[in-house]
């Protein structure tokens, strides 16, 4: 028990500690602007990124995953805000909480498996060009110092790792952002900082309860908002925490993700915060500076609130430029480029439902949407293979005629196999063999069942063999044929 505690909390204290400090920087801008497109005060994203942040360190099932206030649950709470204010919008984020405990108890987390590694590449591919794309107020309409300090910036953090030992003691994107705001000061450049983002709290969270009215109307206003918040949430989330598994090479318990994220949210529904979820990006961000374990996402959250609410006067001077460097590198290190160099040797299909997903989310900026979009796709795909490798070996042995079927026979691929039969040929028996075939759905069985009765009405009889177990056990159950 304190061999596990010690591994996740305080294997890499330093590391972490940093890290944190890194990412609760990063997450104050993002809070602001998060709320701003939700429609609310920028101390609901704050207090939800702290709330979140700390308390999915100790519930949530991944090590060094950020989970805080995100755009793509901001983009969901529009017209509740606008339509029935802020109270509405914290009971939407605990009955959010409560959906997603409840989809962590029902293991709905195994739905991931139908997400193929062309959609996760997609998903990831377009968050990378959100970010950057996040970016760009930052860097239109601004004068040239902007550019020189975004270049600096970019400067430090690419560079600074190659200094001998000092390199690797500090994370770089926190020494960008000191090294900025310092010249910043020094040269008295007139640039826009994190004080321009909008007023930050000057209080701590407290625990309340939303003020509205405790009735079926009240449910019936908040469940559909709360249902696509749980969504996309755990869609995000999940999306996430397999890629920061493949980074660290160590593995997550997915339902107990959803468990806390779930209890994250309820947290932050009643401290006054919005509903979040995991940040692939302040993830990257967290792993990428050093941090590995719970401590490091604990820290970015109780940093997070320090600096907000203990030196919020000295946070208010922190140039964007220094954080739009560090979100720059951010999109940099999550585009996959090695699906540009695969792009011209993978299949047709899997290009496809990689740009399909990236067109999809970068256009409508609905992670669900596009990773819905790319998984249909997917299976249409699959579909299509399956049936197109679905083939038949004929021969005629005296006054038998035997079909020998390889492949899969399904929905799709049924009205095909039903087409490889002569039904008028003159012999006195049929045999077909599906030694090397696999019957897996009732349109198929059906289809198996007019295929016999086809036969049988010209006076030809019909044996099919070599049936698997499955196979057998849906023709027993579905078909109603008597000559098998």
């Amino acid at each position: 028990m304190l061999s596990n505690i010690r591994e996740q909390w305080f294997s890499n204290i330093r590391g972490d500690v940093l890290a944190g400090l890194v990412v609760g920087l990063a997450l104050i801008p993002e809070a602001i602007a998060f709320s701003i497109i939700a429609g609310v005060d920028p101390k609901v994203g704050l207090y939800a990124s702290f709330c979140i942040a700390v308390v999915i360190s100790f519930v949530g099932a991944r090590p060094a995953m950020v989970s805080a206030a995100t755009g793509a649950m901001a983009l969901l709470m529009v017209t509740l805000v606008k339509d029935h204010g802020l109270q509405y919008l914290l009971a939407a984020t605990i009955l959010t909480g409560v959906i997603q405990i409840l989809a962590g108890y029902f293991k709905l987390a195994k739905l991931m498996r139908f997400v193929s590694k062309s959609v996760v590449i997609g998903f990831v591919n377009a968050l990378a060009i959100l970010i950057l794309m996040a970016q760009l107020p930052e860097l239109t309409n601004v004068t040239w110092h902007v550019y020189a300090l975004v270049t600096l910036g970019l400067g430090i953090i690419y560079l600074f790792p190659m200094i001998p030992k000092i390199g690797r003691l500090l994370p770089s994107p926190l020494v960008c952002i000191v090294v900025v705001t310092l010249a910043v000061m020094t040269l008295g450049i007139d640039v826009r900082t994190v004080g321009d983002m909008g007023s930050l709290p000057n209080a701590l969270p407290i625990f309340l309860i939303p003020n509205i009215p405790l009735n079926i109307e009240t449910l019936i206003i908040i469940l559909p908002y709360s249902l696509a918040l749980a969504a996309v949430g755990l869609l995000e989330s999940m999306m996430t925490a397999t890629i920061v598994d493949e980074m660290t090479d160590t593995p997550s318990d997915k339902f107990q993700e959803c468990k806390g994220q779930g209890i994250a949210n309820i947290a932050s529904g009643f401290m006054g915060g919005m509903a979040g979820c995991a940040m692939i990006g302040q993830s990257m961000i967290n792993v990428k500076s050093g941090g590995l374990t719970r401590l490091s996402t604990f820290s970015s959250g109780i940093f997070l609130l320090i600096l907000v609410v203990f030196i919020s006067d000295w946070l208010k001077i922190i140039p964007m430029a220094a954080l739009v460097a560090v979100m720059i590198m951010v999109s940099i290190s999550t585009f996959e480029w090695s699906s540009l160099k695969t792009f011209k040797v993978n299949p047709k299909s899997s290009n496809i439902v990689m740009l399909s997903t990236v067109v999809i989310v970068v256009a409508t900026h609905n992670l669900a949407l596009g990773v819905l979009t790319g998984v249909l796709l997917s299976t249409l795909f699959l579909a299509n293979k399956l049936e197109n490798d679905v083939r038949v070996e004929t021969s005629l042995e005296g006054t038998y005629r035997i079909y020998d079927f390889h492949g899969q026979i399904f929905f799709s691929s049924s009205e095909k196999f039903i087409q490889c039969f002569d039904f008028k040929e003159d012999v006195n028996e049929v045999i077909i063999d599906l030694t090397h075939a696999h019957i897996w759905d009732v349109t198929s069985v059906a289809m198996l069942d007019s295929v016999i009765n086809k036969f049988q009405k010209n006076a030809i009889n019909v044996t099919v063999r070599g049936l698997n177990e499955a196979s057998t056990y849906m023709i027993d159950k579905y078909g109603v044929h008597s000559k098998i």
